[in-house]
């Protein structure tokens, strides 16, 4: 299948957010072979023998995705920007929960946590997730857009021009914020205890 041509999704994202509920099946088969590539890039870093592959994690972003409210979605750039943080927010929340349960004293078997919705990590993955995520969050404080670029960029897969089109900054400036916020990143991660 032929990728979408970015204007043409750009025009159904806004339909969306005009409340066109026929815009969202269109939309569906345009940018599924983006939001599965998204899906493989978010889970490279996951067990291989996980019970979650990249096509039910698209189908759980994506539901999150258009059934909430109304977005003002900008372009195509922005979608998949959007559609990377809701997917790396899905493993944190079950690299939390699996945290909360291993905590609490809780015993499932093994065959209970793979059953469970959500991506199997192992106990070193779900930390490193977490670790991983309040890193960005210290980022965020120092600097919100250094924060947006490693989402855009990493998560998302975007390129300069594309996240300084969804940022509304130069690729040059991309390209900056990416390599102060990877530095820092580098630093903080290498300093903080995993599990």
């Amino acid at each position: 299948m032929q990728p979408a041509h970015p204007g043409e999704v750009t025009v159904l994202l806004q339909q969306i957010g005009n409340g066109d509920p026929h815009a969202v099946d269109r939309l569906i088969p345009l940018v599924l072979h983006e939001l599965r590539k998204l899906a493989r890039l978010q889970l490279r870093n996951e067990r291989s023998d996980h019970t979650l592959q990249p096509t039910e994690l698209v189908n759980e972003a994506y539901i999150r995705l258009v059934s909430g409210q109304a977005r003002d979605w900008q372009s195509r750039a922005h979608f998949i920007g959007v559609s990377a943080s809701v997917m790396r927010r899905i493993l944190v929340d079950y690299a939390r929960r699996k945290r909360a349960l291993k905590r609490s004293g809780a015993i499932r078997s093994a065959v209970d946590m793979e059953t469970e919705p959500g991506v199997a990590l192992s106990d070193q993955q779900a930390e490193e997730v977490l670790t991983l995520h309040m890193a960005l969050d210290r980022l965020e404080e120092m600097s919100p857009r250094q924060r947006r670029v490693v989402e855009l960029r990493y998560f998302g897969g975007l390129s300069p021009e594309e996240t300084a089109e969804v940022l509304n900054v130069s690729p040059i400036t991309v390209k900056r914020d990416w390599l102060i916020a990877k530095s820092w990143l580098k630093g903080q991660l290498r300093h903080q205890p995993v599990g």
